[in-house]
């Protein structure tokens, strides 16, 4: 979805997506999820780095 974003003084026009993790905290905590989604994040932002 293309969305308003503010990068340095100036607002732009950049593709965003969401993303939402829904676990059992019974099995997993959230900390262990937020990491989780740091690291879909991280390798859809460098898909290079998947490669490696």
């Amino acid at each position: 979805v293309k969305t308003p974003v503010v990068e340095g003084d100036q607002v732009v026009i950049r593709n965003v997506m969401s993303m939402t993790l829904s676990v059992d905290h019974r099995v997993i905590d959230g900390a262990m999820g937020a990491q989780l989604l740091e690291a879909i994040v991280a390798h859809l932002e460098n898909p290079i780095g998947m490669l490696a």
